[in-house]
């Protein structure tokens, strides 16, 4: 079960797809923070709503918001990912150990192995403010998050 709006969000360090440590408390008074979690890079709903945001950076990546995109892919796989379809936000692999960040905000399908569809809207201090948790086939709609951040 995803963690619930209120809640303090769970820190983590994970590699991006250069290999630097990205750490979600680094954020903290800082920018508000639109994480998603994501299944499978190269798969066709996920590569979908990637590219949306891609397209609709500056309303998620700007002097107030920090966007960072979750899956179980190694490092190595996203760097090809996100070059491939010119995605310059971060792309953080949740690889090793394996699902634990996923784990942490109740996103993880075991039988699966990968992450679900979970976004969580993160305000300045840390806490979540807003959450959707979508099926594997489910895309989520980007509208949600921009009244999501609107009303931070």
């Amino acid at each position: 079960m995803a963690i619930e709006v209120g809640t303090k969000a769970p820190d983590f360090e994970l590699k991006n797809q250069h290999g630097e440590l990205v750490k979600l408390s680094d954020f903290r008074g800082e920018k508000a923070v639109v994480l998603l979690f994501y299944p499978f890079a190269f798969t066709g709903v996920c590569t979908g709503e990637l590219c949306a945001l891609r397209d609709e950076l500056p309303k998620f990546a700007n002097d107030d918001v920090q966007l960072l995109a979750v899956s179980n892919d190694s490092p190595f796989s996203l760097r090809v990912f996100a070059e491939q379809e010119g995605l310059e936000y971060p792309l953080l692999s949740d690889f090793w150990p394996h699902g634990e960040a996923s784990r942490a905000y109740g996103v993880f399908d075991e039988e699966k192995g990968c992450a679900v569809r979970g976004t969580f809207v993160i305000d300045k201090e840390g806490v979540v403010r807003w959450t959707v948790v979508n099926g594997l086939p489910d895309a989520r709609d980007l509208n949600d998050y921009i009244k999501a951040l609107d009303s931070l």
